[in-house]
């Protein structure tokens, strides 16, 4: 029989507080105007940890602008669409002809596979990684060239550059990576980058550049305006908590932006255009949710040491750990406690990913965690 929120609350001893990692900031208790502000998501059953969703926002500030722009959904998004990419572009120190606005960076990945590898065309891939472009692009005719992460679950960029060849049309980087959460170590990517996209074109997915620790990482955009054959993707729905109205953008030099541009299919709507705009000023929100996310990450760290667990130090707001158990028996004992987490993500069938959730959802995991483990 299925719990109700109060029942369920006793059960699993939620109502006892939370621990809060000390120096990091993180908000055991939000007050009544924290919540308002930063509008974390209500605490359901199940608690879903499975799809690296930020569990707050969209923020008030973001809220209000959907509501006090009502008004301009009889409109088609493409003028006001325009407006975000001038702000983009500013932003990220580019032409507006550099930016391509799409319906969240999934599309991004999407178009951008079957623009270029569609009908016999390659892309080299490691693997694990987030599989939006490859799965995309296999169905119009792309055959995928997976190249295994190493022992450290980082690419194999050595290996990568091997196997480039004349049929390459596309090298798909995911850095920071989904699932394992590591990040290529700064010279080599740069280097790696430069390299490679003398022969084909790169393309970096950055939907988690927001949470990696190093304030120097660079960005592949730095290569791109150098006129180099690279495409970078960024996202609004990770750090500023607006994966549900699905807008996200990519940067690449203004030849390869209208090539995409010619096969974008969704776009995104009015409502994510103006809630876009706001989330880019509001850095209260933004650096909340960073804190909160690190907070998170830091508490499931501790409880997964005292467990004996491996796992990966994480540059995203996910953290990927070796359970020892199989991921679908894993999947389907987490389900039974109302908990979703990652799918699977072979070859590391006794992994898991789970995503950083609000305080009570990081603590109801590991409390769970340790019961399954101890069954």
């Amino acid at each position: 029989m299925a719990l109700n929120r109060r029942e369920w609350l006793r059960q699993t001893s939620l109502t006892g507080g939370l621990a809060l990692v000390s120096g990091l900031g993180f908000v055991q208790t939000l007050s009544a105007a924290e919540k308002k502000k930063f509008r974390p998501r209500p605490f359901e059953n199940p608690i879903r940890l499975s799809s690296n969703e930020n569990p707050y926002g969209p923020s008030e500030k973001v809220r209000q602008t959907i509501v006090d722009h009502f008004d301009i959904a009889c409109r088609y998004p493409y003028q006001y669409g325009d407006e975000l990419v001038s702000l983009l572009a500013q932003k990220e120190g580019v032409t507006p002809n550099h930016i391509v606005l799409t319906g969240g960076s999934t599309e991004a990945l999407r178009i951008t596979g079957l623009t270029f590898a569609a009908n016999g065309g390659e892309i080299i891939a490691g693997q694990p990684t987030f599989l939006a472009m490859m799965d995309f692009a296999e169905k119009w005719g792309a055959s995928i060239n997976w190249v295994p992460v190493n022992e450290k679950l980082e690419y194999d960029l050595q290996e990568i550059e091997k196997r480039v060849s004349d049929k390459t049309k596309l090298v798909f980087l995911c850095n920071p990576n989904n699932p394992t959460g590591t990040i290529v170590p700064k010279n080599d990517l740069v280097d790696f980058c430069r390299s490679v996209s003398s022969k084909t074109i790169v393309f970096s997915d950055e939907a988690y550049y927001d949470f990696i620790d190093d304030p120097g990482y660079p960005s592949m955009i730095s290569l791109v305006k150098a006129d180099k054959n690279v495409i970078v993707s960024r996202t609004f729905s990770k750090v500023y908590g607006l994966a549900g109205l699905r807008i996200g953008y990519l940067v690449a030099k203004p030849e390869i932006a209208m090539k995409i541009k010619a096969n974008i299919v969704a776009f995104t709507n009015v409502a994510a255009i103006v809630a876009a705009r706001t989330a880019m000023e509001d850095t209260e929100f933004y650096n909340f949710s960073l804190q909160q996310i690190k907070g998170g990450k830091q508490i499931i760290y501790k409880h997964l040491d005292e467990l004996n667990l491996p796992y990966i130090p994480s540059q995203t707001n996910f953290v990927f750990f070796k359970s020892g158990k199989d991921i679908n028996w894993l999947n389907q004992q987490f389900k039974a406690q109302g908990i979703l987490v990652g799918r699977p993500f072979p070859p590391f069938t006794d992994w898991c990913r789970i995503s950083i959730g609000t305080p009570e959802e990081v603590r109801l995991f590991n409390q769970k965690l340790s019961q399954i483990l101890k069954a």
